[in-house]
């Protein structure tokens, strides 16, 4: 699971809070505004959707920091393993409290409104006309407006104590308003059918509606988490020393237990099998819905399902350490963090609430001035008050954030944040380094012309006492094709050459071309020795004492995908260019074979001067993105302005890139930059109705055109519909 604390360098650590009470975008704002005045905060990000705010700091406690949230009328609970229930049980009974005022407010303000439609419709039967009576509703409308209002009251004092008015300031003065002027005409002024109480009452429901159904959406938005969470299995079976097996909670194991996991059962921890075969179901890391073989000796990782046989299993990572606790931790830091596109909801939600204010006091005076009807003037700057509460501008962002970043997760893209998100979504070149990403990474025999086909058992014979990378390829073809490896007498390597050895009393040798250059019969294998070499191949020739008996060829494969993938890209606009230590011409023959263009190849690329190619491109004005997947391509990564590192990759490509692909497969990188240019234009379309709503809905307000109800309910709509368009993003398939 996910921790909340960090290092983050010497003396500096990461904390992660849950934040209570915050109402709209400028809740946030202020809370964020609050942390990084702090002594010892270095940065401080606060998340409306995810209800988090991320400190990083030195000098300070974390006691200190929840003491200084208070100050100003928030909550603030560590985000850790320990309080993970307290929040959850705290969220829970937000929910059901929201629930029982909402039916509350909703019973008793009913008999007002219907009465009222009532009315208009010209009924004026001797019921109708009890619910309109003074006292009648004033009795209705006092608890809604006094209790289950009291949370907009006390948001607005501390609001306003702290100098930074938010949404409970526009709802408390709008509806308290509309209450006293039905008050004073009810009972005071002699105008008995002038009350504006069904207002205050209805659009306090109407806002507690809005807030209800917002914070289920949120709950919605927060899914991915809580999958990957339920993923994690509770329990392993440790093996004892006597061979029997025990039950142990999983913050119990550590690595090096030998666990026995058996078919239909969730592996608990990243481990490797030393007993046993089996198919895995590694759906929830990949995606993909074929089981995959392990045997003796292969990797297996915690949260995927043991399909079909008994294993027996030795932890290599427990606990935090995990890949999924890790995809958990990645995706919740990304949840949690901005993109680049809502700073411009931040500045104007800054100054939102207070110029609105300013222009609900400009329509009281000039209505009052102009008409002459301070009632009238009194109902249009409430209406004004209540359809301008930025939540809508302070969602837009966040929530598609969280629900983007989710969709990839549960695809196996794991995206670092809101800024790699937005970043990922203009990318117009792809540098793809060549071993391990376009291709498998994983030498195999891909030629041979053999004199006689038993020989092929004399190669993987010498090749079995050899230290060579490449041994193993040979070694594996041969027993594939039922060869056994005959017994080798008078083995030595000789360097920069080959191998030499003794079979059934022949000697033979192995190796380069000038290994056996002056042997008979060599120049018979000169036309493929020519072509595997354009081909990128390293080939080896074996030989007798007297004559050339016979070439073999190994070579990386191209991935299956890779074609595909980059012709995808291609045709998306993205320019494709490969790095590749190869020579010209083998990296050329690649590069004809997935279709990226000779000038669009880099080869004979030191490890060291990678990062290079990927500053060449960046000084063109490209937005560059890096796929690779080794530790040399680390400085590439972190230079590009996107690295994007295949899960198959080491841990240190993962950490330094933006984007990680759990499935190594190329296809990803075009479904990563569609899901971030869809991700965005959310984002823009949320923004675009947030303000268009404003923008429109104030000065209808101000004019008299929106009753205060309406304006409400709208207001209500505003933040509802944004969720519902970003939850929506969950219908992309990818």
């Amino acid at each position: 699971m996910a921790q909340a604390q960090t290092a983050t360098g010497e003396g500096t650590q990461t904390q992660s809070f849950v934040i209570t009470g915050m109402t709209c975008a400028n809740c946030s704002a202020r809370v964020e505004k609050e942390l990084n005045r702090q002594p010892g905060v270095l940065s401080a990000n606060v998340n409306l959707a995810t209800e988090k705010a991320t400190v990083s700091y030195a000098d300070t406690t974390a006691a200190d920091l929840i003491a200084c949230v208070q100050q100003i009328g928030y909550g603030a609970i560590l985000d850790d393993e320990n309080h993970r229930k307290q929040v959850a049980e705290g969220k829970a009974r937000h929910l059901r409290n929201m629930k029982r005022d909402l039916i509350v407010s909703a019973v008793l303000v009913a008999p007002l409104m219907v009465s009222m439609l009532l009315m208009m419709a010209g009924v004026h039967h001797p019921l109708v006309m009890f619910f309109h009576e003074p006292w009648v509703q004033l009795v209705l409308v006092t608890p809604i407006q006094f209790g289950v209002g009291l949370r907009f009251y006390k948001g607005a004092y501390h609001a306003v104590k702290t100098k930074a008015p938010n949404m409970d300031v526009l709802v408390a003065m709008g509806t308290t308003a509309a209450y006293l002027l039905s008050v004073y005409n009810g009972f005071f002024a002699g105008k008995p059918h002038e009350l504006y109480f069904e207002s205050s009452g209805m659009i306090i429901t109407l806002i507690l509606l809005g807030k209800y159904l917002e914070t289920l959406a949120k709950t919605k938005t927060s899914n991915a988490i809580k999958q990957l969470m339920g993923l994690q299995a509770k329990t392993a079976r440790v093996l004892q020393t006597d061979a029997s097996s025990v039950d142990l909670p999983l913050e119990q194991v550590t690595a090096g237990m030998q666990i026995l996991v058996r078919p239909g059962e969730q592996i608990p921890v990243d481990a490797a099998i030393f007993d046993g075969r089996t198919s895995v179901d590694e759906s929830m890391l990949t995606g993909e819905s074929l089981p995959v073989e392990k045997g003796i000796g292969d990797t297996i990782f915690g949260g995927t399902v043991n399909t079909t046989g008994t294993i027996k299993i030795k932890a290599l990572q427990v606990g935090n350490d995990t890949v999924l606790a890790r995809i958990i931790r990645m995706v919740e830091d990304a949840q949690g963090s901005k993109a680049p596109i809502q700073q411009i909801a931040d500045k104007i939600s800054g100054i939102f609430v207070p110029a609105v204010l300013i222009a609900a006091l400009v329509t009281l005076l000039a209505t009052g001035w102009i008409v002459g009807d301070w009632q009238v003037a009194v109902i249009h700057s409430v209406a004004v008050l209540v359809i301008a509460c930025p939540c809508a501008l302070g969602l837009a962002t966040p929530t598609a954030i969280m629900v983007g970043t989710g969709l990839g997760a549960k695809n196996g893209i794991l995206i670092k944040g809101g800024q790699a998100l937005e970043t990922a979504s203009h990318i117009s070149s792809v540098i793809l380094d060549k071993t391990g990403t376009i291709t498998v990474g994983k030498p195999v025999v891909t030629d041979m012309k053999l004199s006689d086909p038993e020989l092929l058992g004399v190669i993987a014979g010498l090749e079995n006492q050899s230290e060579h990378p490449l041994a193993q390829a040979i070694i594996t073809y041969a027993q594939e094709n039922g060869t056994d490896l005959p017994e080798v007498r008078d083995f030595a390597a000789v360097p920069g050459f080959g191998i030499v050895g003794n079979v059934a009393g022949v000697a033979y040798r192995l190796g380069t071309r000038n290994f056996v250059k002056e042997l008979a019969g060599i120049t018979d294998y000169d036309p493929v020795i020519s072509q595997w070499a354009q081909e990128g191949k390293t080939l080896m020739l074996l030989a007798n004492d007297q004559q050339v008996l016979g070439a073999i060829a190994v070579a990386d494969q191209i991935k299956d995908t890779s074609r595909a993938a980059i012709k995808q890209l291609q045709q998306s606009g993205v320019s494709v260019y490969m790095l590749t230590g190869d020579n010209a011409k083998a990296a050329q023959y690649i590069g004809e074979q997935v279709g990226i263009p000779v000038a669009n190849i880099f080869a004979e690329v030191l490890p060291e001067d990678k990062s290079e190619k990927v500053a060449l491109l960046k000084a063109q004005g490209e937005i560059v993105g890096m796929v690779g997947d080794g530790i040399n391509d680390a400085p590439a990564l972190a230079l590009a302005d996107i690295g994007i590192a295949m899960g198959s990759g080491t841990d240190i490509a993962m950490e330094t890139a933006d984007v990680t692909l759990i499935h190594s497969d190329l296809t990803y990188v075009s479904k990563m930059i569609e899901l971030s240019q869809a991700t965005i234009r959310k984002i823009k379309q949320n923004l675009f109705w947030a303000f268009v709503y404003n923008t429109i809905g104030i000065p209808f307000a101000a004019l008299g055109f929106l009753n205060p109800i309406v304006a409400g309910g709208a207001m209500a709509f505003s933040s509802v519909s944004v969720l519902l368009n970003s939850l929506s993003l969950n219908r992309k398939r990818l």
